[in-house]
């Protein structure tokens, strides 16, 4: 006698589907290894955004090389998405990741000990190539080990770790920079990836035992073509990408290196003002994360409101800042516009939520990386934009960070393009779930 099995929406306390990932302590224990790999590469990607302006004068560079930092670091970083996604899917997290690690430590080295500005640049270079490497596999071994409805909760909760890096860079590194000097704040700091290779070698694992994926022959060039070309066909993917693009930019921006200059050289506030007001930002990070996560676990279309709300308020909020008729935005306003920053990357995280139910398991790492390629660029393409505009206009920030509202306006205009076909499409892939035959006949 046959049997047949719905595929559809399954509540929290359900257990997982048959064949699905167990997910409990043990997926919690080794995600968490995986996780811990990602906390370093973000301390260690955003560690210029406290050390800007002593950049700036360790290398005697103006704004427009200062930002070139944190550009090249992006343009490898987004460059590699597509390329670590295929790895990824071929080789597996644990060796994708161990390669990260090496590469974005030995960085972090180059950069504490780097005498010109030439190398501390191809220091930053090898620092972002390592840190690509880190969340897409993050992504992969949330998917390996727990069941799918966890996945956008899982995918928050990486974000917000990250998160937690960002803000020890703000605290701890900031503080260690002018404690004990560049070299020994950058070079000690070095010693968390050293800490973080080992735990990997030690103890993280691509997947349970009995859930190993299905072997992918080698198909050369052609494989990688059809990977990217087929994640690339499905909607999903596409609007996935926009999310990102428009989501992420403007606090990464104003993390990763403008926030402090605009802060005190626009703002006129101390240093520890604004380093407190940068705080803000990954707290609220942090907190937004949760609640994002709770929310699209819960009400799946809440996805694209969340989405393009964070898009407008942000929007909002920067205008009201930059266009406050007075010297200086008031405290309060300043303190506002930190918050709503912190919803931006909860909001990008959402990006993956449409690109992972558009494609396969054998293709998440490849289509992830796609998603995560969107508001890289965007990044790269603000910091290089605020740094041109700034040596253009003799340091007018109203005028450099105006450039948010036009990756914005593109990114939105993009996501309303596709979001029907994405949604029609994930409905038919719905449909064809719930009357799928589990158990055949024999």
């Amino acid at each position: 006698m046959s049997s047949a099995t719905s595929a559809g929406k399954t509540l929290p306390g359900d257990p997982p589907p048959e064949g699905a990932p167990p997910g409990g302590r043990r997926a919690i224990a080794v995600w968490s290894i995986g996780v811990a790999v990602y906390f370093v590469a973000v301390i260690f990607r955003t560690s210029l955004g406290v050390a800007g302006l002593d950049a700036a004068d360790r290398f005697h560079v103006n704004a427009s090389a200062l930002s070139t930092f944190s550009i090249l670091q992006l343009l490898v970083y987004a460059g590699m998405q597509i390329p670590v996604g295929l790895l990824v899917d071929r080789l597996g997290t644990k060796k994708v990741l161990g390669i990260g690690v090496v590469l974005f430590t030995v960085g972090q080295l180059g950069f504490a000990f780097s005498p010109s500005y030439g190398m501390a640049l191809a220091s930053r270079a090898l620092l972002g190539c390592g840190d690509a490497m880190t969340f897409i596999s993050v992504l992969r071994l949330g998917t390996r080990w727990f069941p799918a409805r966890r996945g956008p909760m899982v995918a928050q909760l990486a974000g917000l770790v990250g998160m937690a890096g960002n803000l020890v860079s703000t605290l701890v590194l900031a503080r260690l920079l002018h404690g004990v000097g560049w070299t020994a704040a950058f070079a000690g700091s070095a010693l968390a990836g050293v800490i973080v290779f080992v735990l990997l070698l030690l103890f993280l694992k691509d997947h349970p035992e009995g859930h190993e994926p299905e072997p992918l022959p080698h198909q050369g060039a052609a494989y990688v073509r059809r990977q990217i070309a087929t994640s690339w066909r499905e909607p999903g993917t596409r609007l996935g990408l926009w999310v990102h693009f428009s989501t992420q930019f403007p606090a990464m921006v104003f993390l990763l290196l403008w926030g402090m200059p605009f802060l005190v050289e626009a703002q006129g506030l101390s240093r520890a003002t604004a380093g407190g007001l940068l705080t803000l930002v990954v707290l609220s990070n942090m907190t937004v994360g949760l609640v994002y996560g709770q929310l699209i676990a819960r009400h799946h279309a809440a996805r694209l409101p969340l989405a393009l709300g964070t898009v407008g308020a942000t929007a909002l909020l920067w205008a009201a800042t930059l266009a406050y008729p007075a010297d200086h935005a008031p405290m309060w306003l300043l303190v506002v516009l930190c918050a709503v920053l912190g919803a931006c990357g909860p909001a990008s995280m959402i990006g993956f939520d449409f690109a992972r139910p558009a494609n396969p398991p054998e293709r998440q790492g490849t289509a992830s990386g796609i998603t995560n390629m969107g508001g890289f660029v965007a990044s790269m393409t603000t910091l290089f934009a605020v740094g041109v505009l700034l040596d253009a206009t003799g340091d007018d920030y109203t005028v450099a960070f105006s450039s948010v509202f036009v990756l914005q306006a593109v990114g939105v205009s993009q996501i309303l393009r596709l979001r029907k076909r994405a949604a029609r499409r994930e409905r038919e892939r719905l449909v064809a779930s719930r009357v799928e035959t589990v158990h055949v006949p024999v």
